[in-house]
């Protein structure tokens, strides 16, 4: 392979990251609940830093609030899709939707209950 051609396979593949942190900071700055995610990262974070959770504890709440979040950007997909190939209502717009919706739903209890496990007995 050329170095030319590996030169723009490079730029192309660090150019894709552009893409995908614009896509984040997005979602951020214009969805209420991926702000909301947000704050409650931030507050789960600072408790997890205050109370000293081991190694694995930390990978437990890192999984469940990547997981939350990335969820909540799939959402934001499914929804901006729906919206773009329908202005009117559909029934199966309304399901892809609330499917997606109920995705994350499921992830952030999951990752509540994960949050309860680790914290409370550390609180009590």
């Amino acid at each position: 392979m050329s170095s030319d051609l590996k030169g723009r396979q490079k730029g192309r593949f660090l150019h894709s990251f552009t893409f995908a942190i614009s896509g984040i900071f997005h979602a951020l700055r214009n969805e209420r609940n991926m702000k909301i995610h947000s704050v409650v990262t931030i507050i789960v974070i600072i408790l997890a830093w205050i109370y000293h959770l081991s190694a694995i504890e930390w990978m437990f709440i890192s999984f469940a609030i990547c997981g939350v979040l990335a969820l909540e950007l799939v959402n934001t997909a499914v929804e901006r899709v729906v919206d773009l190939v329908t202005k009117e209502f559909h029934p199966l717009a309304k399901q892809a939707k609330d499917v997606a919706a109920g995705a994350v739903l499921l992830y952030a209890i999951l990752s509540v209950v994960i949050g309860c496990i680790i914290f409370l007995p550390k609180m009590f």
